[in-house]
């Protein structure tokens, strides 16, 4: 009997939620989910770019106006799943707001701000889904993936930077090390549910720009280049399906080796 993709990573009868699902890397994660089968729920602060890219991938996506940052809001969504679906088989947290910046110019209010979209949303996001992702595990292996970035890692070499204040500021890495860590703690936690708990972390995936720079981030890397959005929607796609059912509380870096030397 030959074994289909569809029957390795299929994910069709599951639910999965995107968070930051307009952005570069969040559109493709979520076509990439909804493509495997999962009704996918659409996360984002902007309802029009959430309608359209819901109209785009295609009849299974909903979508739902959410600041993750927000109690509020993030509790509405947590009822709309509730009611609408009874389960969260794959949660994606994958908001983020990208802005250079160095430590000349970061204030201690930019490390609140970044620590709140990271850590905050991720528990509140926690708190509202923790039944739904319990709820999914007595028929699946629920899966929980946050995304961190290499920045969390190591420290950006300002000397690919054009300026100072165009890398990225301090913050950014440090909250991406947090949201790390906190990813093990919750996969310890959430372990005896049933419950996994996974990071994926990207490296260089620049949403194109100047020429020479990406050339300077690719050189960075033993592979020569930089990354596609594909390469990350893949490794998400992987910690999402029945195929990683073993596999919690790790870190999978995506970075063509730019963290191995």
């Amino acid at each position: 009997m030959n074994t289909t993709l569809d029957d390795l990573f299929g994910l069709r009868g599951r639910v999965a939620v995107v968070t930051g699902a307009t952005g570069r890397l969040g559109r493709v994660m979520a076509a990439t989910l909804a493509g495997a089968g999962a009704t996918t729920w659409l996360i984002g602060r902007d309802e029009g770019r959430l309608k359209s890219l819901a109209h785009e991938i295609g009849p299974q996506c909903h979508f739902q106006r959410c600041d993750v940052t927000s109690d509020e809001d993030v509790a509405e969504l947590g009822e709309a799943l509730r009611s609408e679906c009874g389960r969260v088989d794959v949660l994606v947290h994958n908001a983020h707001v990208g802005r250079g910046g160095s430590l000349r110019s970061a204030r201690p209010a930019d490390y609140l701000q970044a620590a709140d979209l990271a850590l905050g949303a991720f528990q509140r996001l926690l708190d509202a889904t923790r039944d739904l992702l319990v709820a999914a595990a007595a028929d699946g292996s629920p899966s929980v993936i946050t995304v961190a970035s290499m920045y969390g890692l190591v420290s950006p070499k300002p000397q690919l930077y054009d300026t100072p204040e165009a890398g990225n500021p301090p913050y950014y890495g440090a909250v991406k090390a947090g949201l790390v860590q906190l990813t093990r703690y919750a996969a310890v936690e959430l372990g005896p549910s049933g419950v996994r708990v996974n990071c994926v972390t990207p490296g260089p995936f620049p949403g194109g720009g100047d020429p020479a720079l990406l050339d300077r981030l690719g050189a960075q890397t033993p592979l020569g280049r930089v990354g596609d959005p594909a390469e990350i929607a893949t490794s998400v796609l992987y910690l999402a399906s029945p195929q990683s059912s073993y596999v919690t509380g790790s870190n999978l870096v995506v970075d063509g080796g730019w963290t191995a030397w």
